[in-house]
């Protein structure tokens, strides 16, 4: 159970807002960078348009100084030559001097250079008109003052003069651009440190946004994705710690909210899942409430206790439907050890829920204790032991009220709210329902059991032929009893028919069944059939077991295992239908197989059965079991079969011992399938208490019949018994030589309780007792040996016929 936590306020504000202001100075920020880093451009630009604008001016000056030389140079060489051909480039330069020098005077930048070009303008234009021009002509005229030393002064000064003007506008010049490229060096200097001072700036801008946007919205998101996936792999626990802010702090709230809310409902869910698989494995009131308890505590509650009505105990109905039965504590369980709640078997207070009312919510049971509590003692009691809250949700099914559950929590506990009502109705429903299935399985296996009882032998016989012991294991699974039986049957001749028989199926269908079958095989063995006759009548009974059923029960099989054993011959004949042989044991513990196949089992019909004989020594064993005791989900038929031959291996003081040694041996808790064991040690009649005459076919040969019987009776020192054996013995011998046919045979077989008289013939015609009229001279016979003996029959043999009557022996004698 987890503490509720407090949830944590938002906080105040808007993430939106916040990231927009943040993103509108960052871009405004970025902003100025750009201008500051572009008002910077456009003064280098305007500082190099300045530089660049000197160099026209240097080119002017010297295009006008070329043209000076060139003029120069053909005025001196007309002079000295006086050829014509010097006048060309004279006349040239003298033509482009005045547009050459008003240029230059176009293109200078400042008013000192401007003033400069003026003058060199002037100069010039002087040298051409006062000096170059005349003294041109003057050498044409052939005037000898044209080659004058004073002339020639005179010109190289002007030019000397005009020179030194363009030297100095070319030096005033160079002095300015060399001062404008040093402007723009320093103005580049000043744009590279301003353009990395705003890269860097809005570097720095850019990771602070980007840092603060991964720590207010990314990281969060990140930590809340981990959690998801967390969750999505079955984490339920996992929680987003709340390290946000504004809408983030929502989120981070919200998430870890749901993520409680999943846990709490898949605690939920994983506590009605464990309910539904834990409840109702076992089919049995007690172990059910157990099992609630068991879930509940202490996931759900701290206590649990379970009250239900005695008669749900036992398989019955509630005594009262009003909900006012008397209950009974069957579980209870919790934290601690010693809290004072009635143990289990005490009895327990009515429930106070309605009929149809659902659960019952005492958040504090510190508030009105009369609610809850049957008396102040127990509510004192309670309060002080530390019971905080309380849920009770009746036991129902169908609407019948069957008990009540009490789920308690303890003060330092979460107490119970309205929420948990609905788990512990839920709770209540899964458990009433699996009560009431245990109750009605319970009320039918009982069912099935007494009439499984009421079918089963409750006390073998004792005869002094065999000495018996057996172990019958009924299942304890919830499929119900199995209709396994084991009987056995004494038969005329001191003989005893030892029967195993399992029936397919479990139920009350199956042990009805089962009933049938062994009342078929006890009235088949009255008539003394062989064993392969008699299973053969029980196969056809089988096929015909839901004739004229109005709703067939459906296919119908069984196995059965029939023995005859006679202690006259110590011969033991048997035969099997689908039902595994038995084990022999010898008098010096040697176990073995017996030998033969099984028949097919019972209800294909047509299939034939074989009788297997086997030669007993006196003291022998034989240990018939059904399939349950050698197989299993977990035990191999074959596997099985050894460890059965191992344990009857084992020596043991007596049968009943032997019993309990196989059953511990082979069987593990409860049985799946009933279990069916039956030993029988065999004993062979003394010789001389039995005694044999063959009787010829002559009626003269009846006296002679008396006679012998009367003498072995006087040996056997049964005289109280001559009158009478004499008297059947005659009658029977009569009556074989009569209506019979050779061979005859009289035995007499003193047993420790009886005498049996035994008259055997070669005709297989059975005689039928009848009542004889008044004036009939026969048909007195078997109406006369049926009234002097206890029990008389016929049985047929494979030469013909026996007719058998027994007598008790007089109490006296031993």
């Amino acid at each position: 159970m987890l503490r509720r936590g407090r949830r944590r306020t938002p906080p105040q504000g808007g993430l939106v807002p916040l990231t927009a202001v943040t993103g509108a100075v960052l871009a405004v920020l970025i902003g100025v960078v750009f201008l500051m880093l572009l008002w910077a451009i456009q003064d280098a630009r305007g500082s190099l348009q300045t530089a660049r604008a000197g160099r026209p001016a240097l080119d002017q000056a010297g295009a006008v100084q070329k043209v000076v030389l060139d003029m120069e140079g053909g005025q001196l060489g007309y002079v000295i030559t006086r050829q014509d051909e010097f006048l060309k480039p004279w006349r040239a330069a003298r033509a482009a001097f005045p547009a050459q020098a008003q240029r230059l005077v176009d293109i200078s930048a400042s008013d000192s250079q401007r003033r400069l070009a003026l003058r060199i303008q002037q100069s010039g234009q002087s040298f051409i008109d006062d000096y170059s021009v005349p003294l041109v002509d003057a050498v044409r005229r052939g005037d000898p003052d044209a080659s004058s030393t004073a002339r020639t002064r005179d010109g190289r000064q002007r030019v000397e003069e005009l020179r030194s003007s363009l030297r100095n506008y070319l030096g005033g010049e160079r002095v300015v651009i060399d001062r404008q490229e040093h402007v723009l060096e320093h103005r580049m200097d000043r744009l590279a440190l301003g353009a990395s001072i705003g890269v860097a700036g809005a570097v720095v801008l850019i990771v602070g946004y980007g840092a603060y946007v991964t720590r207010v919205i990314v990281w969060p998101v990140r930590r809340m994705a981990g959690t998801a996936t967390r969750l999505a792999a079955g984490d339920l626990s996992a929680r987003v710690p709340p390290s946000g802010r504004r809408e983030i702090g929502q989120l981070e709230t919200a998430f870890n909210t749901m993520a409680a809310s999943l846990e709490k409902s898949h605690r939920r869910l994983r506590l009605l899942y464990d309910a539904g698989t834990a409840l109702g494995n076992t089919l049995d009131v007690r172990r059910t409430a157990d099992e609630l308890v068991r879930v509940a505590v202490p996931r759900f509650a701290d206590h649990v206790t379970v009250d239900l009505a005695a008669a749900v105990l036992t398989g019955g109905e509630p005594e009262n439907a009003d909900g006012t039965a008397v209950l009974r504590r069957v579980a209870r369980g919790g934290v601690g050890e010693h809290a004072p709640l009635d143990p289990v078997g005490a009895p327990a207070a009515p429930s106070r829920a309605a009929p149809g009312a659902g659960a019952a919510l005492h958040s504090d049971l510190r508030v009105a204790p009369e609610g809850w509590a049957t008396d102040d003692r127990s509510a004192e009691q309670l309060l002080g032991y530390g019971m905080g809250s309380l849920i009770t949700a009746p036991l129902a099914a169908q609407g019948v009220p069957m008990g009540v559950i009490a789920f308690w929590r303890m003060r330092d506990s979460p107490p119970f709210e309205e929420d948990d009502l609905s788990d512990a109705e839920e709770l209540a429903a899964k458990t009433a329902a699996a009560i009431e299935n245990a109750r009605r399985y319970t009320r039918e296996r009982e069912t099935a059991l007494a009439l499984q009882r009421s079918l089963l032998p409750h006390d073998l016989p004792e005869r002094p032929s065999v000495e018996v012991a057996y172990r019958y294991l009924p299942t304890g699974t919830r499929a119900g009893v199995g209709g396994d039986w084991l009987d056995v049957i004494p038969l005329s001749g001191t003989r005893v028919a030892l029967v195993v028989g399992d029936v397919v199926g479990h139920g009350i269908q199956a042990s009805a069944t089962m009933g049938r079958l062994r009342t078929a095989v006890r009235t088949l063995a009255d008539v003394d059939l062989p064993p392969e006759e008699l299973l053969t009548h029980l196969d056809d009974l089988v096929l015909h077991l839901d004739d004229g059923a109005p709703e067939p029960a459906g296919e119908v099989g069984s196995t059965c295992l029939y023995a005859v054993y006679d202690p006259v011959s110590r011969r033991c004949a048997l035969a099997s239908a689908g039902h595994p042989l038995p084990f022999v044991i010898t008098p010096q513990g040697a176990v073995e197989k017996a030998p033969g196949q099984p028949g097919p089992p019972l209800g294909l019909g047509g299939l034939p059965f074989e009788t297997t004989e086997l030669d007993l020594a006196g003291g022998s064993t034989l240990a018939l079991f059904s399939n349950g005791l050698v197989h299993s989900r977990d035990l191999d038929l074959s596997q099985g079969l050894d460890r059965l031959r191992r344990a009857l291996t084992a020596p043991g003081e007596s049968l009943e011992a032997t019993c309990d040694h196989v059953v511990a041996m082979l069987r593990e808790g409860e049985p799946a399938d009933d279990v069916a064991l039956l030993l029988a040690r065999t004993h062979a009649l003394p010789g001389d208490r039995v005694a044999t005459w063959e009787v010829p076919a002559d009626p003269e040969h009846v006296a002679r019949a008396r006679t012998l019987t009367t003498d072995q009776l006087g040996a056997w020192r049964l005289e109280d018994l001559s009158f009478t054996t004499e008297l059947v013995v005659s009658e029977l011998v009569t009556n074989a030589i009569r209506y019979g046919g050779s061979p005859i045979r009289l035995r007499l077989i003193r047993d420790t309780a009886m005498l049996i008289c035994e008259v055997s013939d070669g005709s297989s015609t059975a005689p039928h007792l009848r009542r004889a009229r008044v004036f009939d001279e026969g048909g007195r016979g078997l109406l006369l040996v049926a009234q002097l003996t206890q029990r008389w029959g016929t049985r047929q043999t494979s030469t013909g016929k026996t007719i058998w009557c027994e007598q008790s022996l007089p109490p006296a004698d031993p």
